[in-house]
């Protein structure tokens, strides 16, 4: 994979299609950036060019042990040293989970970056509960049981990817070393999850906003929250919590258009008329 450095780390990279319209989509936690391979592919497909990135600690970049390496904050100046390193002036940002809350942070921190932001999966304000019960147990199993979750890891690294894309995604998350990973959940952990409600009324960049129901890490509740609180989002509630990745033809479309519209010439300021 394609890398650069930023802050003495590699960060890797993958670019799907060519053209003048860019999309840079991020993983979920600890997820590799081609979870969002077969999306990359078909928005490819339609004149867009994508790039996903492995986040620090994720995939194919460095994943060092020290958590005051780990943020949100952190991981959106990474996203805005790829569109340096790129030579993107202006991107589309979209992300899944953690992704997500990063994308957030990118446009409260770069908002001149940005023609667009997709969210899916967010973590606010009515997720942190279900959030600190799911992964509590995680960072625990990493930090005091890394002799026996470095064992298991070790040997799933050995089984065959032969299960198809997103089995082998998650298999791949599943036999990472769990030394690091626990330094990226500390990191996370007792830093900001997100931008506060005051930032994200403040960033006006065109959003779309999936939801999905009967999500209790993400819940709908948040994803209806935000696209409220977002002066130009739009939410769009998905059938299910798997249907971009099982069924994903609707809203592929959806993105595809809202990608489309993102891209249009924007208007020049008017000219005052001459005396």
């Amino acid at each position: 994979m394609p890398s650069f450095k930023h802050g003495g780390q590699r960060l890797a990279y993958e670019i799907y299609g060519e053209g003048n319209r860019s999309l840079v989509l991020m993983p979920g936690l600890l997820l590799p950036g081609r979870m969002h391979e077969p999306l990359a592919r078909e928005l490819a497909a339609r004149g867009n060019r994508v790039i996903t990135l492995d986040l620090l600690g994720h995939g194919e970049s460095s994943r060092p042990r020290d958590m005051w390496r780990y943020s949100m904050t952190v991981f959106a100046e990474q996203l805005v040293a790829l569109l340096d390193h790129l030579e993107l002036d202006e991107a589309v940002v979209g992300g899944t989970s953690l992704g997500a809350n990063v994308t957030l942070e990118v446009a409260a921190l770069a908002p001149e970056r940005l023609r667009g932001i997709i969210i899916e999966m967010q973590v606010l304000d009515n997720a942190l509960l279900a959030c600190a019960l799911a992964f509590t147990p995680l960072l625990v199993a990493f930090t005091f049981g890394e002799p026996v979750t470095a064992r298991i890891a070790s040997l799933l690294r050995r089984v065959p990817r032969v299960f198809g894309h997103y089995p082998n995604v998650y298999l791949e998350w599943a036999s990472q070393d769990p030394g690091p990973s626990a330094a990226l959940l500390q990191g996370l952990f007792f830093r900001r999850s997100a931008p506060p409600r005051s930032e994200r009324k403040a960033i006006r960049t065109p959003a779309l906003v999936l939801g999905h129901p009967r999500d209790a890490i993400h819940p709908f509740s948040d994803a209806k929250m935000l696209a409220e609180e977002l002066p130009n989002g739009r939410l769009i509630e998905a059938d299910s919590l798997f249907e971009l990745r099982l069924r994903p033809e609707r809203l592929t479309e959806e993105i595809a258009a809202f990608l489309g519209q993102c891209w249009k010439p924007q208007r020049a300021a008017a000219k005052s008329p001459k005396g």
